[in-house]
Formats: C-alpha cells, sequence, structure tokens
C-alpha cells in the first residue's frame, strides 16, 4: 500500500494546461517534453498532443503527455516523451494510469505506444512496465546515456569539480577576448548558419530554420528558454539553445563554427547557461546525451577517451570535462496493439539510420 489512501480514490482527472505545467515543474521526474508547451510546438509541427491524467481529490498524481503522430500507409504511432510524470510506478497509480494510456492510444488509431521516461537505472519502474505489457524497445528517441551537473553546489566548487583542461579553457576564452550574450529572435538566422556549418561537419541531421524559431519564441515567451552566443570581436562563433523548467535545465541545441575554435567559445557557453541555471534556482543541469558505452560502465571511462572519435565520443570527452554525473534511463518501452504493423515498422527502421518522420526533438 502507498502513502494514497485506496486505490479506488484514484481516477481519471482533467487537469487544465496550467494545472499540468505546474505538476510537471514541481514533479522530481518532470521533463520539458511533457510541458502542455511543447504539445502545443509539436502540435504545430504535425503531432497531435493527448494529455491522461490520473489523480484523487482533484490532486493530479501522474499523468502524460501522449503525442500521435502520423506515419506513411496511414499509419498511426503514439510516444510520451520523458513520461510518464509523477510516481506512475506506484501499484494503485499504474492500476488506472496505464489502461488510460492504452484508451488514449487505441482511440487515435495508434499501431504501437512508445513510453520513454525520465527514470534512470536502476529501478523497480521497469517491472511495473513489463507487468503492463509494455516491452524494452530496439528504437530510443531521446538518449539514453547524459551527464546532469549539480548546481546546488557553490560555483567555485562547481569548478573545482571540473577536469583542469575544462577550467582552464573557460579561462582562457575570456583571456581570448570571447564574449558571451543572450540572443534575440534576430539572431536565428546567423545561429542557424552556424548549425548548418556543425551538421556538415558532425554528421547530425537539422530541422528547418523555422522549427528552431517556433520552439524559441514559445518558450521565450514563458521565459524558459536562453539562446546564449559566444563572440570574436563582430564574428558569431558559437550558440547554445538552453531550456528550463521547475528545478532543471537543458542544453538541447547547439553550433560551433570552424572558425577561432582555439578561442574555446564553446566552454564559456556553456559556463555561461550552467551560471544562468543556477541564479535561477535550478538543481541539475542536463547536457544531453553521450554514448551509450560510457552509461553502461561509467567507471570504464573516468579518464579522458582519446581513442575513440566515432560517434558521440568527441562530445562526450567535451561534456565530461563539466564534472557531472554520468546517467543512464530505463530506455524506451513499447505497448504493441498491432503485431503485424509493429514488425513492418521495426524492418522499415533497419533500412534507415534515422527516422526522418519521428524525429525526437
Amino acid at each position: 500500500m502507498s502513502e494514497h489512501n485506496h486505490a479506488s480514490t484514484i481516477s481519471i482527472i482533467h487537469a487544465d494546461d496550467a494545472a499540468w505545467d505546474a505538476f510537471v515543474a514541481g514533479a522530481p521526474n518532470g521533463h520539458l517534453l511533457q510541458t502542455s508547451h511543447w504539445g502545443h510546438f509539436k502540435s504545430a509541427a504535425g503531432w497531435e498532443a493527448v494529455r491522461v491524467c490520473v489523480g484523487a481529490g482533484g490532486t493530479i498524481l501522474a499523468g502524460a503527455l501522449m503525442l500521435v503522430r502520423r506515419l506513411p500507409l496511414g499509419l498511426r504511432l503514439a510516444y510520451v516523451p520523458k513520461g510518464p510524470v509523477g510516481p506512475w510506478w506506484e501499484p494503485e497509480i499504474a492500476r488506472r494510469l496505464f489502461p488510460a494510456l492504452d484508451q488514449a492510444a487505441r482511440a487515435h488509431g495508434a499501431f504501437m505506444l512508445k513510453l520513454e521516461p525520465e527514470e534512470p537505472e536502476p529501478s523497480p519502474a521497469v517491472s511495473v512496465l513489463r507487468q503492463a505489457g509494455y516491452r524494452p524497445s530496439p528504437q530510443t528517441v531521446q538518449p539514453r546515456s547524459t551527464i546532469w551537473v549539480d548546481l546546488t553546489i557553490p560555483e567555485d566548487e562547481m569548478l573545482a569539480r571540473m577536469k583542469p583542461k575544462t577550467r582552464y579553457n573557460i579561462r582562457l576564452a575570456e583571456r581570448k577576448e570571447v564574449m558571451v550574450r543572450e540572443g534575440t529572435a534576430a539572431d536565428l538566422p546567423t545561429f542557424y548558419v552556424v548549425m548548418q556549418e556543425t551538421s556538415r561537419r558532425d554528421g547530425f541531421a537539422l530541422h528547418p530554420l523555422s522549427y528552431y524559431e517556433e520552439v524559441f519564441g514559445r518558450f521565450t515567451a514563458l521565459d524558459a528558454c536562453r539562446l546564449f552566443l559566444a563572440y570574436y570581436q563582430e564574428q558569431m562563433l558559437a550558440g547554445i539553445m538552453v531550456f528550463q523548467w521547475g528545478a532543471k535545465a537543458w542544453y538541447m541545441y547547439g553550433a560551433s563554427s570552424n572558425a577561432e575554435r582555439q578561442r574555446m567559445p564553446n566552454h564559456a557557453l556553456q559556463w555561461a547557461a550552467m551560471q544562468w541555471a543556477r541564479r535561477r534556482g535550478c538543481h541539475t543541469y542536463d547536457l544531453w546525451g553521450i554514448p551509450d558505452e560510457v552509461g553502461q560502465a561509467p567507471e570504464r571511462y573516468t579518464e579522458t577517451v582519446t581513442e575513440r572519435q566515432d560517434g558521440l565520443w568527441g562530445v562526450y570527452r567535451f561534456k565530461q570535462g563539466f564534472g557531472g554525473k554520468v546517467v543512464r534511463y530505463i530506455g524506451a518501452f513499447d505497448r504493441v496493439y498491432a503485431p503485424a504493423l509493429y514488425r513492418l515498422y521495426h524492418v522499415a527502421l533497419s533500412f534507415r539510420r534515422r527516422l526522418s518522420t519521428f524525429p525526437g526533438l
């Protein structure tokens, strides 16, 4: 028996956007991608947003923002990014929430429902998912492993936890006249040009400029997003877009030019973003994505890995320097409603390195 009085008191409830977003902000496992604002943003990008909540006495106990996307051949896929939110693994809550998620996904014609909880491993929540009919998915959308930087300690202690080279590079950027400032919507076209340069160099896919303009405009209006730009003289060298909700902040989009890299603009940007998030009362700064090999065995990669140049290893070397904690999530879990279509979907995935119709962000 949990802290809640009785299973019969927990039921599906309606929650408006404000109540839901406040719940997400206060939940330990709350995430930006579960806010109503993210749902509205993704709706403008072709998804349909559906919210499922359970509660007692009018109070939200757990819930999920579900995104539904139409795929080729008329297929529909349902996806819960970084959710559910709240103690969804508690037996009384799970008995109400998971059937409600099933009902919502089926009502929208989904052949499957993918959950990708903000739940570090190891976790007893995995057995709850299995009992609810979910299977571990071979396809994750969000990074399985990441680094969390602790913002609750003083800044001098944050610097002390960094690798010496990272501390040096933060100070080097200042000595080499790198200036960091907050950008506006007017800076996004130039930022996007640098993103394209980064994409060509590092081999990752981009959304169109309008996507970043929309997400920046929507979340800056909520005072939940900042664009930090690093300049040398009049030249933009790098930029990052950082988001905050509740006590967490996330580095989600970044770009760096091939020019003047010796001035270490990326170190200056991340430090400025961490200081901003800390001033806003955030407890955690999520550096968003490292090689999953590190997450599986972090003790093997405490020293700088110089021999690996593939994949995210260069990114890991950079992020590792900030002295955070390696976190690996339990991963994605699929609830399958149409097994034949599910198999067809994964056959299609096997022919693509990336499903362009289903971008993670």
